[in-house]
């Protein structure tokens, strides 16, 4: 038995271990299934979308904690948590995303509290602690298609070239924010998520710094899509498929990037070292055994993209 929250094993009773739960409240000794099932929760979804901050393809409903009473209540303003059914055609999105940004906060990408919640009919929901709130003021967060111009409609009408010409433009130190960048570009690449599209990327100011905000909305979008042809959201060097290794190490990091060839190879080390440690997570992860295969594929079909298929 696993913990939903953290996927560390747990001999305990019920779904959530003790470390799981303290991290959503240290006072939480336990916490309840959502009082829904999966066709309820993706009703309560359509029925409040309009009221959401937060939009996207994906169901998804707003949540507070009742810690004291010990659990998640849906809410139409003041939301806390983000939280995402079973989508009815695209198969384990809960588990797929629980998974991914889990493998994203082994290269240490900041990632916001996450896991998985129980419904009433034991299918899982994905839940994510919105990184936007501090206590009750809202923390300023602009994502890059608001910072170029671009729409919900046109979101993909863009570039990763672009991207980091906003990173420049706007970021309090760009030098750092690239370095993230890149780290969070490769990881999307290796995970399979073709859908990292302008709103899929934010900027956040925290202390007086502009900075790139907590990644989220990390997904493996191919493996529930097998039909997909494109690896990127936003082409790369005119591509959005057919990458190969020069395009994120020579073109992207040296030439677009300004990385030196040093700082390339400790990056490329670093990921070695933690994607060799990604199969494992994989198998003991809430997917299915199918999808853990297919994810598996596209994880090892990728490290040869990279030049990464030896760590």
């Amino acid at each position: 038995m696993r913990c939903l929250i953290t996927n560390a094993p747990w001999e305990g009773p019920g779904p959530y271990s003790p470390a799981g739960l303290r991290l959503l409240d240290r006072r939480l000794p336990s916490l309840a299934p959502l009082p829904y099932t999966r066709e309820q929760l993706i009703e309560e979804a359509a029925a409040r979308s309009v009221k959401m901050s937060i939009q996207g393809m994906q169901p998804k409903v707003s949540t507070v904690l009742r810690a004291t009473e010990g659990r998640m209540e849906i809410v139409d303003n003041g939301g806390r948590y983000i939280v995402k059914p079973p989508h009815l055609v695209f198969a384990e999105l809960p588990e797929n995303e629980a998974l991914t940004m889990s493998l994203a906060a082994t290269l240490e990408i900041e990632v916001p509290v996450h896991g998985l919640l129980l419904n009433s009919d034991q299918t899982r929901s994905y839940f994510v602690r919105r990184f936007d709130r501090a206590g009750w003021n809202k923390q300023p967060v602009e994502d890059f298609a608001q910072l170029s111009g671009a729409s919900r409609d046109t979101k993909y009408d863009s570039s990763t070239e672009r991207l980091i010409e906003i990173i420049n433009q706007f970021c309090t130190f760009p030098a750092l924010e690239r370095m993230k960048f890149f780290d969070r570009l490769l990881c999307a690449f290796l995970t399979g998520n073709e859908d990292m599209h302008l709103k899929n990327w934010s900027l956040i100011t925290r202390n007086d710094k502009v900075e790139l905000s907590p990644a989220y909305d990390l997904l493996n979008s191919t493996i529930p899509n097998p039909k997909s042809r494109e690896e990127m959201a936003l082409p790369l060097r005119g591509k959005k498929s057919n990458l190969r290794a020069n395009d994120f190490w020579r073109y992207l990091a040296a030439e677009r990037l300004g990385f030196t060839p040093a700082l390339i190879e400790q990056i490329r080390a670093r990921f070695a070292a933690a994607c060799a440690g990604w199969p494992a997570r994989i198998e003991t992860s809430f997917l299915s055994a199918e999808m853990k295969a297919r994810y598996l594929a596209l994880l090892a079909k990728r490290r040869i993209q990279l030049g990464l298929e030896q760590a």
